[in-house]
C-alpha cells in the first residue's frame, strides 16, 4: 500500500528493485489482476513492475465525488508512484482507461516516460473528436453516457452477482479468455465497498472535467499502439488516426483480436512490449 497524490494506492510489485520501471495502468472493470500475463514476463526480463489498483478500484481507496477522478488527479497518481520508488522515468503501459491516464501522463509529463505503450485507446484528442462527430461511435459507447444517470447503474451493475460486468468480459472477447477462476476474482475485487461508484466516478468525471485535446497535445516521448481489430467499444480507424499526434509512434494491428488484447495474446504482446522497451534501456 502505497500513499500517493492523498490517496493510499494498493499495488503488486514484482521484478529486481534496481530493474528499469515499467508502470502498468489497468482499465474498466479491471484492476492490476489484469496484467498478470505480463507481470511475470517483464520482472523476468529484469524490470521493475508496479501494477497499481488505481484509485476507486480493489483495494485502493476511493475518494468521495466525481472531481477525484479528473484525468490530472489520475495523472499525479501515477507521478506518485515514480516519486514514492524514487525514480524520475519510466515505461509507462495502459489499456483502456489505464491507457486515456498514459495518454495524459505523456503529453502533460513528458520528462517522466521513457517510453509510452498503449493497449486499445486512441489519443484523447482522436477520441473527443470521433465521439462528436461519429454516430457509430456513439452507438459503440452508449454505456459511457448510460453511467452519467445517478445511482442507477451501481443497482444495476450488482444484480445477480455482478452479471453485466462479468457478460461485459465474456461477451466481448475471445470464448475462453476469462475463466471461472478469473470472474471469481473480478466479482471480490467488483464487491469492495464503494468500488462500483468509484469505477463509474471516472465516467462521469469524463464528461464533468474532459481531458485537455487542442493546443499542443502531441506526444514527443516514443510511442508503441497495440491495437485488436475486433474491439467492440472502439473502431479501429481511430488507431490509425491516433498516429498522426505522435513524433515517433509505431502500429501493431491484431486481427482475430478484441478489446481484451493482453488477455488473448499475452504472449505476443508481451514480445512486443520487452521488443519496444529494449529500444532504449538505458539506467532509470
Amino acid at each position: 500500500m502505497l500513499r500517493v497524490n492523498g490517496v493510499l494506492l494498493h499495488v503488486v510489485e514484482a521484478g529486481p528493485q534496481d530493474g528499469p520501471l515499467v508502470v502498468l495502468l489497468h482499465g474498466f472493470p479491471e484492476f492490476w489482476y489484469g496484467w498478470r500475463r505480463q507481470i511475470e514476463a517483464l520482472a523476468n526480463a529484469g524490470y521493475r513492475v508496479l501494477a497499481p489498483d488505481q484509485r476507486g478500484y480493489n483495494l485502493s481507496e476511493k475518494p468521495p465525488g466525481m472531481a477525484a477522478y479528473r484525468i490530472d488527479a489520475l495523472t499525479r497518481d501515477v507521478l506518485g508512484l515514480l516519486d514514492a520508488r524514487g525514480r524520475e522515468r519510466a515505461y509507462v503501459v495502459g489499456h483502456d482507461w489505464g491507457a486515456a491516464v498514459a495518454w495524459n501522463l505523456a503529453i502533460s509529463h513528458p520528462e517522466r516516460v521513457e517510453r509510452l505503450a498503449i493497449l486499445n485507446v486512441p489519443h484523447p484528442g482522436v477520441f473527443a473528436q470521433t465521439l462528436r462527430t461519429s454516430r457509430a461511435q456513439q452507438l459503440k459507447s452508449w454505456y459511457m453516457f448510460f453511467f452519467q444517470v445517478p445511482v442507477l447503474p451501481e443497482v444495476l451493475l450488482r444484480i445477480r452477482n455482478f452479471r453485466m460486468l462479468a457478460r461485459s468480459l465474456t461477451n466481448t472477447s475471445r470464448s475462453g479468455t476469462f475463466s471461472s477462476d478469473d470472474l471469481k476474482r473480478y466479482r471480490e475485487a467488483w464487491a469492495q465497498p464503494g468500488t462500483l461508484t468509484g469505477m463509474l466516478n471516472w465516467y462521469r468525471a469524463m464528461f464533468l472535467f474532459p481531458a485537455p485535446t487542442g493546443g499542443d497535445a502531441r506526444v514527443r516521448v516514443p510511442a508503441l499502439i497495440l491495437w485488436g481489430a475486433e474491439d467492440q467499444f472502439l473502431g479501429r480507424e481511430m488507431a490509425e488516426r491516433s498516429v498522426e499526434h505522435v513524433d515517433d509512434a509505431q502500429l501493431e494491428m491484431f486481427g482475430n483480436v478484441s478489446h481484451w488484447i493482453q488477455h488473448e495474446v499475452p504472449q505476443e504482446v508481451n514480445a512486443h512490449l520487452l521488443a519496444f522497451f529494449a529500444g532504449n534501456r538505458r539506467g532509470l
